[in-house]
């Protein structure tokens, strides 16, 4: 019986350069920030189809291995863990932004 080796982990998103390029602006940052969450939140949901098609694969019994349906899933939890992370973050930082203010 051969055991297949596990394939290498692809990363969730799209990595963020660690040091701004010249080309980066204060006003280039928000637009850069909101795109990143907008395709973080579209990678969110492709996880989640595909999470869900292999899922009801494997409950109609079309799926030859179960592994990939548990990965899937997986992923998808540790993504809507980070995500929800990320929102509470961001409303902390509102909040403190907004104490400031009064």
């Amino acid at each position: 019986m051969s055991i297949p080796a596990i394939p290498a982990i692809t990363p969730i998103a799209p990595s963020i350069p660690s040091t701004p390029t010249a080309s980066t602006t204060p006003s280039s940052g928000a637009s850069g920030f909101a795109t990143q969450l907008s395709g973080a939140v579209d990678n969110l949901q492709q996880l989640q189809s595909t999470s869900d098609s292999l899922n009801v694969q494997a409950a109609t019994g079309n799926l030859n291995d179960i592994q990939s349906a548990t990965i899937a899933a997986a992923r998808v939890e540790t993504t809507v863990q980070l995500v929800s992370v990320l929102r509470n973050q961001a409303v902390d930082s509102f909040n403190e932004i907004m104490k400031m203010g009064a």
